[in-house]
């Protein structure tokens, strides 16, 4: 059993938990992800690693609110504990020889691109961060940031804070203006990721980009996480969840990734009322 030690509700949609897991904290690195789940009926949820304590430890995990897993995981509190927590899983964020970096976050990739940067500003890699959000109340961990990067840039749609325009609005200044990366990696919603990618093509800046499809075991063996890079066939769970951005089959990908949209919306909409009952006021 894994302990809730900390909660936080960074904006309506998005949520923290620290969870008290020492064996996972010892071995996890930035890029890396874990596999819980609630109870023993519950299914099977991969997360990245949104931080992770040596000391204490214990791991972070940040999540949105999109499906009958996520909403129930929102409802627990400090005190509570998971049933399972596998991990660290993937590969790490390779580092080894840069020495300027720009991470790209939008959306709920900004929590999972937090410690790839804090990771990379750490080992002295000059290190710009570029995040994205469709409006100032969705803002998360700006204060993080600004305390694990050389360069910390807030993009809104609406231009409610920040400067308004998609993040790759700034990607595509900043390279311009002649700034120099040795990579980018960008983490994020698949279009997004995608349109960095073809950002960057014409400066011919290596880039990476952290994929997201559809997981079950984390080990390879059930292909569930299967995507096209470079035309063959990888799986994100072991041989990612990093990948070379200008390699991935996106729209195969986002294609995929929508298989169970229909079913998750039916079953959220079919059991609200079980989270009515439970008290579903992250607030509280």
């Amino acid at each position: 059993m894994y302990k809730i030690v900390r909660k936080e509700v960074l904006n309506p949609t998005i949520c923290l938990l620290e969870i008290e897991a020492p064996f996972v904290a010892r071995k996890a690195q930035p890029g890396q992800f874990i596999i819980l789940r609630i109870d023993e009926k519950g299914e099977r949820l991969p997360l990245t690693i949104g931080g992770f304590d040596r000391e204490k430890g214990t791991v972070t995990i940040i999540f949105q609110l999109v499906g009958l897993t996520t909403r129930a995981l929102a409802l627990l509190n400090e005190g509570d504990y998971l049933l399972d927590f596998v991990g660290p899983l993937g590969k790490p964020t390779e580092m080894e020889g840069l020495k300027s970096a720009c991470v790209i976050g939008g959306g709920l990739g900004t929590a999972i691109a937090f410690p790839v940067a804090k990771g990379l500003h750490d080992a002295g890699v000059e290190t710009d961060v570029i995040v994205g959000f469709r409006n100032k109340d969705l803002v998360i961990l700006e204060d993080d940031f600004k305390n694990a990067c050389d360069n910390f840039y807030i993009m809104t749609d609406d231009g409610s804070y920040g400067e308004k325009g998609f993040t790759t609005t700034k990607e595509q200044q900043l390279l311009e203006s002649g700034k120099h990366y040795d990579v980018i990696i960008a983490i994020g919603p698949v279009p997004m990721m995608k349109f960095v990618v073809k950002t960057a093509e014409p400066f011919g800046v290596p880039t990476r980009v952290s994929l997201n499809p559809i997981m079950i075991d984390g080990t390879g063996m059930c292909g569930g996480c299967r995507v096209t890079v470079g035309g063959k066939m990888q799986f994100a769970c072991v041989d990612g969840p990093e990948f070379d951005g200008y390699q991935v089959d996106f729209d195969e990908l986002m294609n995929r990734n929508a298989t169970f949209r229909e079913q998750e919306a039916e079953k959220t909409r079919d059991h609200l009322c079980r989270f009515e009952k439970l008290g579903n006021d992250l607030i509280q």
